[in-house]
């Protein structure tokens, strides 16, 4: 069977080759069923997509229950460090106790595995989609992108060399209440805008903990992984008593910037879309949070932040304590509400008609489809790694302006802070040998 290699290097066998050479050589049957060539709306198997999956913990669940419903996609490999995570989903599956393996590299050295799903904690979402990339594999990557925004970038730059098609977690993006939303400030029906207001919720602290032995089934060194070697306990790798919302969100050390960029970035997000800064980011950052004082946890638990952009736009961020959860976009005749859905005030606004001459989004009503339909055409995505790594960038940055307490200047352009040592040390981090990007 005949493979092609890209211009970086990287051999991709196209799916339709076999049918194709077979054809061509006279060798096929003389009789082949309307099932294997998709005539009868069947996915043929040469177009199925394998997928892997890496981390299949509390949010592979969303993650997969969307990709699944996908035409012609099958997942043929899962990995986790917890055992009884691989075990549930191996069975789940149907496949075999080989197509379920502890550490990610078994699984992107497959020459079977098209394409990732990435659902573990933030600080390994990077170093393996970069690893996936560079192994043929597109990818799906949970939100937020990056733990730094150093390391988000060189994912951008290695999606962008080896060709692979990248979609970002950030699924509010594939909403038509999203779309509709940014539409309308897109072409001026609320006129100038005035400010921008997200409403996120807050953090979270737990109390001191002693550590405890690692159980069995479960590959602490590995789940770790580029982090610093800390204590293991189960409420940092597991759920929070009474949330159930995983502690590692609220470890520095897994999540920079704790649940700023954990949920926030869905909303920034959406703010960046509608304002067209998608691919750049703000000019200044000024931010003011509330810590946790002792505990496990070390990440910001209430804040307010102050975006300002080149073009004028402010953007100010709270926890959901001072602000409705969501984006609400203040203008000069009236706002408009959304996170996924859409509000409008007056309601007149949600009447207004889009022309053909003015500006018209990207339209994707379903993410995982959008991934899928892209890994066939070779098509950009609704969230390609830019948009990610800008909507995360502006998360990272709250997180960074909350921790300093003071205002920062930001060059988005060569994304530094302007005449600020301080500052940009925090832009990245030292990975733990042997992991890098």
């Amino acid at each position: 069977m005949p493979s092609i290699t890209d211009n970086n290097g990287v051999c991709r066998a196209p799916r339709r080759a076999f049918l194709r050479a077979a054809l061509a050589a006279g060798a096929a049957p003389w009789l082949i069923p309307g099932r294997a060539l998709g005539l009868d709306g069947a996915v043929a198997p040469s177009n199925r997509i394998a997928l892997g999956l890496i981390g299949v913990g509390g949010r592979m669940g969303g993650v997969w229950g969307a990709l699944k419903g996908c035409a012609g996609v099958q997942g043929v490999a899962v990995c986790d460090v917890q055992a009884a995570c691989r075990e549930s989903y191996r069975q789940s599956l149907g496949l075999a106790p080989t197509d379920s393996v502890v550490d990610f590299r078994e699984l992107l050295a497959r020459a079977d595995v098209d394409a990732v799903a990435i659902a573990t904690p933030d600080h390994w979402h990077v170093p393996q989609a970069v690893a996936a990339i560079r192994a043929g594999k597109d990818v799906y990557c949970e939100k937020p992108l990056s733990n730094t925004i150093r390391e988000g970038r060189v994912l951008v730059e290695t999606a962008a060399r080896y060709g692979a098609v990248f979609q970002h977690g950030t699924q509010l993006h594939s909403m038509s209440g999203t779309r509709r939303a940014c539409e309308l400030v897109r072409n001026g029906r609320l006129g100038k805008l005035k400010e921008i207001r997200i409403g996120s919720p807050p953090g979270h602290a737990f109390g001191p903990v002693a550590p405890v032995p690692v159980p069995a089934g479960l590959e602490y060194d590995l789940w770790l992984g580029p982090a610093p070697v800390t204590p293991y306990h189960p409420v940092k790798v597991g759920a929070i008593p009474g949330v159930g919302l995983r502690g590692w969100y609220f470890v520095s050390d897994c999540s920079k910037a704790g649940w700023i960029a954990g949920y926030g970035v869905h909303d920034l997000d959406i703010a960046q879309w509608a304002i067209g800064m998608e691919r750049s980011g703000p000019v200044s950052i000024e931010g003011r949070g509330v810590y946790p004082q002792d505990g496990l946890f070390d990440t910001v638990l209430t804040f307010e932040i102050v975006y300002e952009y080149a073009n004028g736009v402010r953007i100010v961020m709270t926890d959901t304590g001072r602000n409705r959860h969501g984006v609400t976009f203040v203008g000069e005749r009236g706002t408009l509400f959304t996170r996924g859905q859409i509000e409008a005030d007056p309601p007149a606004l949600l009447r207004e008609v889009i022309g053909p001459g003015e500006t018209h989004l990207y339209r994707s009503d379903n993410h995982a489809q959008n991934f899928i339909d892209c890994i066939r055409t070779r098509g950009e995505t609704i969230t390609p790694p830019e948009i990610a790594h800008r909507a995360t960038s502006a998360a990272l940055l709250g997180g960074i302006a909350c921790q300093l307490g003071r205002k920062l200047r930001w060059n988005p352009e060569r994304e530094a802070f302007v005449n600020d040592d301080e500052a940009n040390r925090l832009l990245f981090c030292a990975l733990r040998s042997p992991w890098q990007v």
